[in-house]
């Protein structure tokens, strides 16, 4: 498992370098950023060195910037294809909502997965898409994030699952979409960008942490995560790991038109079959009905339950927030324990940060784990919500590990604790009629109890009410 942001970032890096034949990416987004200048650096010193690179994205949550990885497939050896691309390839926000609006059939399916495998021989899974939040050195916001990197027979089955989205119908080339970002001048440009970007890297690293509030790039860190697994001196876990996911043609496979494979239905059998406990970890909480009834058989079960998600104050998108609103009552009437992260931390423990950068007040929940009687685990792109089941593609892996299920639920309890999140319950003052909710956290040391849902403006909490009331939860 890769807990630390900044080590997943590294082991991505050393990964590619490391490669001998073949990289695959596939990621819901990717940066031109920090991170992912030093990912498409990577891939540029991959591709001269013969290695062949094929990097799959989607279009939906595009923003300026994210265009300079398309120059990439002007060089040998490098081939970017878009997922479901829009026509529009300008970043004018009301323009791409315009479209998304009236081409909302086609363009409201979006590959979510998030997977990188090399040489068929190792891959790296998990929650984490490319950019500085995700890689939690981004002092504006960080995002907690989960990845675990896989060997043996299970990653051809990986390398599979991509070329399946590689070859699909949707998996459009990026020259036939957008000729000027795939350009050799457009590579040109990003080329001595990219340049620009190393000489400024190594003329600021230092043998210290990041400066984070001047933004320095983030320095090549002491640990060598990939590296250290690849000469043992990080011992893997060797277990057996089920491979599941959504076909790239979900939506025809959903209504039976066509044969194919959804992740849904096996991680709820696990679900399902739970005598003990279940530990989620999601940042979007907007479950359907079939998974609102799972929790409460598991409850009749006498099952434990335990949720950790965004509070407010975390929460990266305020339209999901308000769709999660809605299910805090009935679950907590069903005894499920109910936990919300908080954006500034009281321990970085757990958190996958620095001390220092947590200090900046913008942490959130990015992870999607699931923990099965600590005997089995979910890892994988999968949030526990209705967009997810519908409307996404997603991919992960269900491991039957003792060993790793501990391991997550003990950084579970470490984002639980009052310093670090609020414990929602029913208040006292609750009636059927009137259901009343108590955030309850520690601040500086003193137990602290809000009845009224803490937020980062009196703006921020009208706001969320507000669209709480639109009909929006099968989106979200």
């Amino acid at each position: 498992m890769i807990s630390a942001g900044l080590d997943g970032l590294t082991a991505r890096v050393e990964m590619i370098d490391a490669a001998q034949r073949s990289l695959d990416l596939q990621y819901y987004i990717f940066r031109s950023d920090d991170s992912g200048n030093l990912i498409a650096e990577a891939l540029l010193r991959a591709a001269a060195r013969g290695v062949r690179v094929r990097v799959l994205v989607d279009d939906g949550e595009t923003i300026a910037g994210d265009e300079k990885l398309l120059a990439l497939t002007a060089r040998p050896g490098i081939e970017v294809r878009t997922f479901n691309p829009l026509r529009y390839r300008g970043h004018i926000r009301a323009i791409r909502a315009t479209e998304i609006l009236f081409g909302k059939a086609r363009l409201d399916y979006r590959m979510h997965n998030k997977l990188m495998v090399a040489d068929n021989a190792a891959a790296i899974i998990g929650g984490r898409n490319i950019g500085d939040q995700y890689f939690q050195i981004d002092p504006e916001s960080q995002f907690g994030d989960d990845d675990v990197v896989v060997v043996g027979p299970i990653v051809q089955r990986l390398s599979s699952v991509f070329d399946e989205y590689w070859n699909g119908r949707l998996a459009i080339p990026a020259q036939a979409i957008d000729k000027r970002h795939t350009s050799d001048r457009a590579l040109s440009e990003y080329a001595a960008e990219l340049a620009r970007y190393r000489q400024r890297l190594d003329a600021t690293r230092r043998d210290g942490p990041m400066n984070v509030a001047h933004r320095d790039p983030p320095p090549v860190p002491p640990r060598a995560p990939f590296a250290d697994i690849v000469s043992g001196r990080t011992p893997l876990v060797w277990t057996q790991a089920q491979l599941v996911y959504d076909s790239p043609d979900k939506k025809i496979v959903g209504k039976g038109v066509a044969m194919g494979s959804l992740l849904y239905k096996p991680v709820a059998d696990q679900a399902n079959a739970v005598s003990i406990e279940l530990v989620m970890v999601t940042p979007y909480f907007i479950p359907t009905a079939d998974e609102l009834a799972i929790l409460k058989n598991e409850r009749g079960r006498n099952a434990q339950v335990r949720i950790l998600t965004n509070s407010l104050e975390s929460a990266p998108d305020p339209v999901a927030h308000s769709g999660y609103m809605h299910y805090r009552v009935a679950l907590l009437r069903e005894g499920v324990e109910l936990h919300e992260v908080r954006a500034m931390l009281g321990s970085a423990r757990g958190s996958g940060q620095s001390k220092a950068i947590s200090r900046h007040g913008n942490y959130g929940l990015h992870g999607k784990l699931y923990v099965f009687d600590r005997k089995t685990l979910f890892v994988g792109s999968m949030n526990f919500d209705q967009r997810s089941k519908n409307l996404n593609t997603e991919i992960g892996l269900l491991i039957a590990s003792p060993e790793l299920s501990r391991e997550v639920v003990a950084r579970f309890d470490a984002l639980t604790r009052l310093d670090n999140a609020y414990t929602v319950t029913l208040s006292d003052k609750s009636t059927d009629k009137d259901p009343r909710l108590v955030w309850t956290t520690r601040e500086a040391g003193t137990i602290v109890q809000y009845e009224t849902e803490p937020a980062r403006s009196a703006w921020q909490r009208t706001k969320v009410k507000l669209m709480s009331v639109l009909p929006l939860d099968k989106e979200l």
